[in-house]
């Protein structure tokens, strides 16, 4: 039996368009419910219905950073507080837990989930029994990477230091009244400090690239840029000398972010080193939220898959608004030969007209 596999990442599901009183939820990301279940189903029918198809969704797929607990955006985070946003979250995209219900129906069809940085709250129990339920399977999980037939698919948060899991100790239980996620500094910056000044400018983890954006901000909205860099700097201050007593920072860990971290990076220097292995052909990441392809010699090949958020670019090539629904489709040949990866974009069927997502 011929068989695919579908990668996709970066969804980054919030609690919906729209808020329990009818106002936009301007902190929602996604807003393809319905071409994800078009996608799925193209390849559930047609010329691809009698083949095995995996569903590899590789991080980042569920926004848990941006949603909120009782009017709260909290790093203290429980399980049971998990499975609350979880439950907000399967409430606010019934059409796309749906569509993967519908999806499994097949029993050649399966789901794969690693888990990235906007989703480790995936770690908990409870939560992975309840998204079980949300997509009528049971799903296969990851913590950090998933390899099979020489491809290494991770979400790529683990190749930087900001982002990176503490892989001994996944959970807080010293000290604390129940176990929390052991969450990296990069979760507790964007809660603590982005999410603080997306309330003012909503786009300012959408656009690429980073540094262009910053220069166009001190020349055309001095004062609130320098107000973001003086807080910024004030933030780390704060963390690195009053620290954390459940995860340990210090001054050593923020020089060490400092030292590898890029706004943005570039994953393809971790990519090739991966592929340095005989084992393994093929590397794709997420994370970047942009897609890219990149091949070296012995027939190498790295992917990323991008993001099926919204981008705005300040690059004169790609001057605007960018959504490009990016994915990765693996083929297994019928001699049985390596298995090729494709980037591919999902363009969905033609639509008369449709609502403008504002938010």
């Amino acid at each position: 039996m011929s068989k695919i596999k579908l990668i996709v990442s970066d969804l980054h599901l919030g609690i919906g368009k729209t808020l329990e009183g009818g106002s936009l939820n301007d902190l929602e990301e996604f807003y393809f419910d319905d071409r994800f279940v078009e996608f799925l189903n193209y390849y559930a029918k047609g010329e691809h219905k009698d083949k095995e198809i995996e569903l590899i969704l590789n991080g980042d797929i569920l926004n848990f950073l941006q949603v909120d607990y009782k009017g709260h955006y909290l790093t203290v985070l429980t399980e049971s507080i998990s499975l609350e946003k979880l439950e907000n979250i399967v409430k606010g995209h019934k059409v796309f837990f749906e569509g993967i219900q519908k999806f499994t129906e097949n029993p050649k069809n399966s789901v794969t989930y690693v888990i990235g940085n906007h989703d480790q709250e995936m770690m908990w129990p409870a939560v992975r029994r309840r998204f079980n339920e949300a997509c009528g399977t049971s799903v296969r999980y990851s913590n950090v990477e998933y390899t099979f037939d020489g491809f290494y698919v991770s979400h790529g948060h683990m190749f930087e230091a900001a982002n990176r899991f503490d892989t001994r100790k996944f959970f807080v239980r010293k000290n604390v009244p129940e176990p929390v996620l052991n969450l990296p500094f990069g979760s507790v910056f964007f809660v603590n400090f982005v999410l603080q000044i997306k309330r003012f400018n909503p786009n300012i983890d959408k656009v690429r690239p980073f540094n262009a954006f910053v220069r166009w901000g001190l020349i055309n909205n001095t004062m609130f840029s320098l107000k973001t860099i003086l807080s910024l700097i004030w933030f780390f201050i704060k963390t690195t000398f009053s620290g954390d007593h459940k995860r340990r920072w210090n001054w050593r860990t923020t020089l060490g972010i400092f030292r590898e971290a890029a706004i943005f990076p570039d994953l393809a220097t971790s990519a090739k080193r991966i592929l340095a292995h005989e084992k393994i052909h093929t590397v794709v990441f997420g994370h970047t939220h942009v897609y890219s392809y990149k091949k070296w010699e012995n027939d190498k090949e790295y992917f990323n898959t991008g993001t099926w958020t919204e981008l705005t670019s300040l690059d004169v090539a790609s001057l605007g608004k960018i959504t490009k629904l990016t994915y990765v489709l693996v083929e297994y040949p019928e001699d049985d030969g390596r298995p090729r990866g494709r980037l591919k974009e999902w363009r969905g069927y033609h639509r008369i007209e449709e609502d403008v997502d504002v938010a």
